[in-house]
Formats: structure tokens, C-alpha cells, sequence
């Protein structure tokens, strides 16, 4: 029996899921309750579509020629919590010559097991990686889990030289403060594989899936983050990475 995986739903042209024009595919189940997380229709492991890796490049054949520049990404939810199933995806989008990106935190990272992952990352060609919070009390408060294994995830990352993305999100009072953006930028200046930085404002987009779930919002009341704030804080970022870098050489 081919194996299966649970798809939430897929995106046929994807434009901020990697680089150029993709296919999306929205992986379902998530360990983590990030505060601002627009998609908790993702959280519940049960539920979604079973569907082969096969299944799912027949539906991004359709329109192969938008993706020549393009590929396909697995984000979610979280794709590593079915990682046998990622693996085969991502081998077989190989196998006919597809660009693979994967837009992980890295919350199901067990650096005991690295082989779990290995088995996806031997055939993923760029890392979308969230990282949240580098302080792990405050990504405690934030997500409702600590982050060792996701930093220790971005360094096995780096030392297997697989192309990093790192993407962050700027909340008004919450994940914006100038010590958390030194402390971020300094953590990345200790990785050799960080590709660009991508340093997104906190939108309230998603409060309508939580009233129609019937989920409190967390952030209820918390305005969305003006883009000259999630500009300032990359700036802030990168400063910190600059100046860490540079004590090292």
C-alpha cells in the first residue's frame, strides 16, 4: 500500500513560499500554539486529506509550466511530524527534477534521532526556518514549548550546509523588544548557512479562523505591526550579526 500523508489543503501558485512560483502543500497536525499563528485549522493532527506523494505532483503537473523557476514547498501546520511521508514527497519531487523547500521551526527536531530528518533533508534543496524566540522562557510564553531542540535543529542545519532561510515575526510588544533582536542576530552570526532573513509584521489576519473554530484569540487587541517595524527590527538583527561575525574573524 502507497504510504499516505495528511494534507491539509495546497496552494498552486505559492509567491512567499520560496523562491519564485510554487506549489504550497499545507501539511496538518502542529506541536506548537504560537500566539499569532494564522492557520490553527492546521493544529489537530487528525483530520485532512490522505493523499500520496504521487497524488499530490499529479496536481502540481497541472500547471508545471508556472513553476519552472519554481518548485514545491511543505509547510503547514508542521511537515516533520510525518517526516517518513515528507521524505518519500520530497525524494520523488527530485527524482523528476523539482526544487524542494520546506518551511519548518523545527519543534520536532530530536537531536538524539538526527536520522529522522536526515532522511528528509538528504533531498531538500532550502529551509524556511521560523524562529520565533531565542530566548527559550519566552518562546515558552509564546508558543507553549521551549525552543533547545529548534536552535539545536538550526545548527544541524548548518553544519549539514543546507540553505537557510530564517524568517521571524515582529509583534507589537511582544516579539519586538531590542534585546531579543541583538539576542537573534548574535545566535545567527554562530550559523554558516543562513541565505537571507526575512523578518515579517504581525497581521490579524487569521482572527476570523479563531472565531469560527471557536478559539479565543490570544491576541485580542494587539494592532497589526507597521512594516517600518518589522524594517527597523531586521536592521537591528543584522547589526547584532554584523558586529558578532566580525569578533569572530
Amino acid at each position: 500500500m502507497a504510504l499516505t500523508g495528511r494534507i491539509h489543503s495546497t496552494e498552486s501558485f505559492g509567491t512567499v513560499d520560496g523562491p519564485g512560483i510554487r506549489f504550497v502543500v499545507f501539511f496538518q497536525g502542529c506541536p506548537l500554539r504560537c500566539r499569532y499563528c494564522h492557520n490553527p485549522d492546521t493544529w489537530r493532527t487528525e483530520g485532512g486529506a490522505q493523499m500520496t506523494a504521487a497524488e499530490l505532483l499529479a496536481q502540481k503537473d497541472k500547471n508545471r509550466a508556472f513553476y519552472k523557476k519554481g518548485g514545491v514547498t511543505a509547510t503547514g501546520g508542521e511537515p516533520l511530524m510525518q517526516p517518513e511521508f515528507l521524505a518519500e514527497f520530497f525524494e520523488k519531487a527530485h527524482e523528476k527534477g523539482i526544487h524542494t523547500c520546506l518551511d519548518t521551526s523545527g519543534a520536532t527536531f530530536d537531536p538524539a534521532h538526527p536520522e529522522t530528518v536526515d532522511a528528509v533533508l538528504d533531498h531538500t534543496d532550502l529551509v524556511l526556518l521560523d524562529i520565533k524566540e531565542v530566548g527559550a522562557e519566552a518562546h515558552r510564553r509564546l508558543t507553549g514549548r521551549t525552543n533547545e531542540n529548534i536552535l539545536a535543529f538550526a545548527r544541524h542545519l548548518s553544519g549539514r550546509g543546507v540553505p537557510v532561510w530564517v524568517r521571524h515575526v515582529v509583534v507589537p510588544g511582544v516579539t519586538d523588544s531590542a534585546e531579543m533582536h541583538k539576542a537573534l542576530g548574535e545566535f545567527l552570526a554562530t550559523l554558516t548557512n543562513v541565505k537571507a532573513l526575512d523578518v515579517l509584521p504581525y497581521h490579524t489576519m487569521g482572527e476570523a479562523k479563531y472565531k469560527a473554530l471557536g478559539i479565543p484569540y490570544p491576541l485580542a487587541g494587539v494592532p497589526a505591526a507597521e512594516k517600518e517595524l518589522a524594517v527597523a527590527a531586521r536592521r537591528d538583527i543584522l547589526a547584532a550579526y554584523r558586529a558578532a561575525r566580525q569578533k569572530q574573524e
